[in-house]
């Protein structure tokens, strides 16, 4: 069972996961994830110019945030402009306790992929859904993770001045929502306001939550996200839980 928990009791999905990224200690998987995510940002993008590829350009900047070797990153580049057949796939389900989850995949088998994510929510006691069936209540946003400082309230003051969306302080950042196309502008904003930038990119905010305040109940939702997370076509996985301590 994680313990990963925000300063109100609070851990959403987003901020457990980016605890267990920074203590997992198999990073080549990481690296691979990231690696096909390049490759379809360069095939369904602009190019192998970060300048002109605004998606390219995103991942780049989290793959060097993750300490990503310029080797592996210039593999996945050249692998872009290969023929293989890479492509985003999105899947959408309710995972136990009715929990909303969208799965970003890259795959070259969609039938596959697909009938593999259907049995692991399944044998979690979910449900695959068709599309739309839980995307509504997701938003597409940017995310700017913010270095917190000794005094975290003046910088969300000073965040909120800027004219980000939305500000919410985590154990190990302060997160920094913004529309989708103004992230790379509000990131240069902030990065001119001398804030310390420790990633950036595209992902989807849940509107509403699910409370869950039961161990056990907790437990069963992390590792059925974390057997998502572990299928080697699943980039990335978003979920409306909230688990709560008491």
């Amino acid at each position: 069972m994680y313990n990963y928990f925000d300063m109100s009791g609070h851990s959403h999905y987003a901020t457990i996961k980016r605890a267990k990224e920074a203590k997992d200690s198999q990073r080549g998987k990481i690296f691979s994830k990231m690696a096909r995510e390049i490759a379809i940002a360069v095939r369904e993008g602009r190019g192998t110019d970060p300048n002109f590829n605004y998606k390219l350009r995103m991942i780049l900047d989290k793959a060097r945030s993750f300490n990503m070797p310029k080797s592996n990153i210039e593999r996945a580049i050249n692998s872009g402009t290969s023929g293989e057949a890479l492509k985003e796939v999105i899947y959408e389900g309710f995972g136990p306790s009715g929990v909303a989850v969208m799965v970003v995949a890259a795959t070259d088998n969609h039938n596959r992929t697909g009938q593999e994510i259907k049995n692991l929510f399944e044998r979690a006691g979910g449900n695959l859904g068709g599309p739309g069936s839980v995307s509504f209540n997701f938003d597409n946003k940017g995310l700017i993770l913010i270095q917190k400082a000794a005094d975290s309230q003046k910088q969300m003051l000073q965040l909120i001045d800027l004219g980000v969306e939305d500000v919410e302080e985590t154990e190990d950042a302060i997160e920094v929502y913004v529309a989708p196309d103004r992230l790379n502008e509000v990131r240069n904003k902030l990065e001119g306001a001398n804030f310390n930038i420790i990633s950036s990119e595209l992902c989807l905010k849940p509107k509403n939550f699910v409370t869950i305040s039961d161990p056990k109940d907790s437990e069963k939702i992390l590792s059925f996200l974390d057997s998502l997370e572990e299928h080697d076509d699943v980039q990335r996985v978003y979920a409306n839980v909230d688990i709560l301590t008491k």
